[in-house]
């Protein structure tokens, strides 16, 4: 997930870089939830928690 992130990111960059505003401001959304999304599994795992994958 922290990879899609940062791949996400760096679309937006380029995007915002080139004038596409759109693009970059849906790059950045899903930039953002994918980085949240890690986040979370980030803490349930240091937590131990069992998710039964």
């Amino acid at each position: 997930m922290l990879r899609y992130a940062i791949i996400f990111l760096i679309v937006a960059i380029i995007a915002a870089a080139l004038g596409f505003g759109g693009i970059a401001g849906f790059a950045i959304y899903l930039a953002y939830g994918a980085a949240v999304i890690f986040v979370i599994l980030l803490v349930l795992h240091l937590l131990g928690v069992k998710t039964g994958v």
